[in-house]
């Protein structure tokens, strides 16, 4: 009878053992999702949403004078989402309409002279990964190269010059966001070229932003003179360190720095992510409230991570997914996201922050929903 207990007693311990692993495999899985929710529908509703839209102007009804970084970022999304779903119609339609800027629309391609304009170049050096058609990689290639040339244009700073004796590019400023304006566009033609040199200023340039920047918790102010961790400016880091070191080579020098810079973020965010899966317009405030933008910037950081193995799929898997099924409850009928923080300046000062606008549909968080699929289906 003992020995029958003890067996019974023994199976059960396994049984109980095998029942919570197969949850936490569950829990962490960033592979099979419920109906509605996978990132070929998402990405597939999102992207579509995109081609229909005319050109957006910061939620101004007349049309841009240039092409804004919102909207290059989203189409970059879209282009990644179709290259890695398969979906050579979409990447068809995506093409067509960037074709205006040979002709009718080339007033529209912003001039490569401040890191928010510079972005651009990341939409034509994707085009021509895909579809090898020069003229992309022409136009592409010399934004790229116009980032680590001589200053000029109307956004020369004094200090411009100085930059660029550092090796830096001149279109440097300190603020985050430039974290993933220049890293893009770097990354994007060391990609199209396989020219070691575009991804390997653009990691010099990231230390010094680290180095600058990132706090003793992991996180980034908005800016040195802003104590506040602004959702949406951290979110443009954790997004640029991803994307540079998905591309950047294991001997560069500067790889263990920017490595140890996003695992500390990382481990952060953790700490200050929701119940509900969502991050907050300031991530260490418990009143602000769950923005989108900043949510999917974190999520594709830490899928990127944990599909790379930078990350520790038990513990940032189950994070991941969980803010990737949050997040997509945000998405309308129309594939429009909500609780999207307008464009944002920096500003001393908790309550701007807390109040700023909260937009549907607006490109600063369509693009990360895009960015989330494309790295939920890249293997």
């Amino acid at each position: 009878m003992k020995t029958m207990m003890a067996g019974l007693l023994t199976l059960l311990v396994f049984n109980t053992e095998m029942a919570t692993a197969q949850k936490k495999s569950a829990a962490a899985d960033l592979t099979h999702f419920p109906k509605g929710s996978t990132p070929k529908e998402i990405g597939k509703r999102v992207a579509e949403r995109f081609v229909a839209s005319p050109h957006p102007n910061f939620g101004k009804p007349t049309s841009p004078k240039k092409i804004t970084y919102p909207e290059v970022c989203t189409w970059y999304g879209a282009l990644t989402f179709a290259q890695e779903s398969g979906d050579k119609a979409l990447t068809d339609k995506l093409a067509q309409r960037f074709e205006p800027f040979f002709t009718t629309e080339a007033a529209l391609v912003p001039a490569a002279d401040h890191v928010d304009h510079t972005v651009f170049g990341a939409v034509p050096l994707e085009l021509y990964i895909q579809t090898k058609d020069k003229r992309y990689l022409d136009m592409g290639k010399a934004i790229a190269d116009k980032q680590w040339g001589t200053p000029e244009g109307p956004h020369v700073k004094p200090q411009s010059q100085g930059y660029a004796d550092r090796g830096l590019t001149w279109q440097t400023r300190m603020w985050i966001d430039d974290m993933f304006m220049i890293t893009a566009v770097q990354s994007q033609a060391y990609r199209a070229t396989g020219d070691k040199a575009y991804i390997d200023r653009a990691a010099k340039e990231m230390v010094v932003y680290l180095d600058s920047l990132q706090q003793p918790n992991g996180l980034f102010y908005h800016a040195p003179d802003v104590p506040y961790f602004w959702g949406r400016g951290d979110g443009w880091m954790a997004a640029g360190m991803s994307e540079l070191l998905r591309s950047l080579s294991k001997d560069n020098p500067d790889r263990e720095r920017i490595m140890k810079g996003y695992k500390i973020m990382m481990a952060s965010l953790l700490k200050y992510q929701a119940p509900d899966g969502m991050w907050r317009q300031l991530i260490d405030d418990p009143e602000a409230w769950p923005e989108t933008s900043a949510t999917g910037m974190f999520t594709f950081a830490m899928i990127t991570g944990v599909k790379n193995g930078w990350l520790d799929a038990a513990t940032y898997g189950p994070a991941a997914r969980k803010a990737w099924l949050a997040l997509v409850k945000y998405i309308d009928d129309n594939a429009d996201v909500r609780e999207v923080c307008e464009g944002t300046n920096k500003k001393n000062d908790r309550q701007y922050y807390l109040d700023r606008g909260r937009i549907t549909g607006d490109m600063h968080g369509q693009a990360p929903v895009l960015w989330c699929a494309t790295a939920l289906l890249r293997k």
